[in-house]
């Protein structure tokens, strides 16, 4: 991977200065999305109306960005990185103005998708990128930069998005997406170059049926995790016709690649035991990884009684820690290797996450506070190890692919964790308040303590510390799995290929 036409990809640092800020800032376009956006929520549904649908500002962003990341790995191995991520940028951006210009809250759930199509490729492409920059010694440095634009994100979204919907418009929350995308834009096309490759004997072939089944598979899948239990009931008609036929669609998948000359996601993604065993890996971290993310914010607010800002903050020193422990990872795993410190990592996780539901009731802020710190630091051991080290098995014309699907594992992961732990949760609500309520009920009838008595606002908040700590219970066993997964499929030392400059 040349920069500016001047060296390879372990290039000097003043080389890559300029990529790496493009790729940081193309980051930040992901990661600041849904933090930004959430606190304007408000502000929009009192504009544009749609509160019965406005989820999906968020449900359909999800979906675009994760049916998307396998077709964009494949075409960046394909065609090569630097088209693929310009192109991801501009639809983005495409995007974040119609966003701005949206006049209902139906034109803004489609601007929404459109932004999460080039979502996609910002996700996956930055990364493949990093990776073919930094050799394996050096990665480490430019993936904690990455972990650090998620970290600072997650603090500073709330805050830009409430800023901006308070005193100027929530629409300024996509309009400033178009300067920061505009400057990325311009320092990767200047700066980046790509290495020259023998141009094939055959003009590639994009595998179009596999797309379009698999974006077809993923989003009836998504839909039916996203949905079920909250549009409708697990056990209704159109769960069981969503989930039947995301099943018909990923046989068909199967049938579809198999026969396809450049499949979008070839069969060594799976028969590769490293590979395999990171993306089973992976999808264990997104499931677990809902139970800090989605119910710890309401458990700050509904059970300790903090405000929307303090019970941020209750989260937000996870993502401090993780980057830190992700950039001093390279430490471990440079002496025992990849798999034992993931194993290391998530081992810790699962203890963290079963300390939970010993915290006693209601608690102090900082008992939370300290899980969460710890658990970012061990799972920063976990996944940077097997992200660096999954990519350093392949070369230049599988990285993408072979990150793709590890992104696409984890994302798949999340939504099944949002789906089953949110059942869980209002099950054990339903179990403590006598077969009615759910979390999101709760959390209102909460939120305004008059409207229901001391006694009975004791109780509802001992139902929600109940169902977070079941929901925590759950995250453990993710781990568990992510451990079994490591230990008896991952092979004991992953088959890592020399650095090579590209030409």
């Amino acid at each position: 991977m040349r920069v500016n036409g001047t060296g390879t990809g372990a290039a000097g640092a003043r080389g890559r200065g300029p990529v790496v800020a493009a790729l940081m800032l193309g980051m930040a376009l992901a990661a600041l999305d849904g933090t930004i956006v959430s606190t304007a929520v408000p502000q929009i549904v009192g504009d544009l109306g749609g509160f019965s649908v406005f989820s999906w500002l968020f449900s359909g962003y999800l979906l675009a960005v994760t049916v998307t990341l396998p077709v964009y790995g494949k075409l960046s191995d394909t065609f090569g990185r630097k088209p693929v991520l310009l192109a991801g940028i501009v639809l983005f951006l495409v995007g974040s103005l119609l966003c701005a210009g949206a006049w209902n809250m139906a034109a803004l759930i489609a601007f929404r998708v459109v932004q999460g199509l080039g979502g996609g490729a910002l996700q996956g492409t930055v990364q493949t990128i990093a990776a073919d920059l930094y050799p394996l010694k050096e990665r480490p440095r430019i993936q904690a930069r990455l972990s650090t634009v998620w970290a600072v994100s997650a603090v500073a979204g709330p805050a830009i998005g409430g800023l901006l919907a308070s005193y100027a418009h929530w629409r300024w929350i996509f309009l400033i997406n178009l300067p920061v995308g505009a400057v990325a834009l311009w320092l990767i096309a200047r700066h980046l170059r790509e290495p020259s490759r023998t141009r094939p004997a055959t003009r590639p072939r994009i595998d179009w049926p596999g797309a379009l089944t698999i974006f077809a598979a993923g989003t009836l899948l998504l839909t039916a995790l996203v949905q079920g239990g909250i549009a409708w009931p697990w056990l209704s008609v159109p769960s069981l016709a969503l989930l039947g036929a995301s099943a018909v669609l990923v046989a068909v998948v199967v049938v579809v690649e198999r026969r396809a000359a450049e499949p979008i996601i070839p069969g060594w993604v799976w028969r590769r035991r490293t590979i395999a065993a990171v993306n089973l890996a992976l999808g264990a971290l997104g499931l677990l990884m809902v139970a800090p993310t989605v119910f710890l914010p309401t458990y700050a607010q509904s059970v300790l009684g903090l405000g929307p800002i303090a019970a941020g903050f209750v989260l937000s020193v996870m993502t401090l820690s993780w980057p830190v422990s992700a950039a001093l990872s390279n430490h471990v795993y440079s002496r025992i290797g990849f798999r034992l410190t993931a194993i290391i990592g998530i081992s810790l996780s699962a203890l963290i996450l079963l300390a939970f539901p010993l915290l006693p009731f209601p608690g102090e802020p900082w008992q939370p506070a300290l899980i969460m710190l710890l658990l970012g630091g061990a799972l920063g051991l976990f996944q940077l190890p097997l992200i660096v080290g999954v990519q350093s098995t392949v070369g230049w014309s599988e990285r993408g692919t072979t990150t793709a699907s590890v992104l696409f594992c984890r994302q798949v992961g999340q939504s099944i964790g949002a789906a089953l732990f949110g059942a869980v949760a209002n099950g054990v609500l339903a179990s403590r308040l006598g077969g009615s309520g759910d979390l999101d009920s709760v959390a209102h009838a909460l939120a305004d303590p008059s409207s229901t008595t001391a006694r009975a606002t004791d109780q509802l908040r001992r139902a929600v510390d109940a169902a977070v700590d079941y929901v925590y219970l759950g995250a453990a066993a993710a781990a568990g799995v992510a451990l079994l997964v490591l230990v008896f499929v991952a092979p004991r030392r992953f088959p890592v290929l020399a650095d090579k400059p590209e030409e």
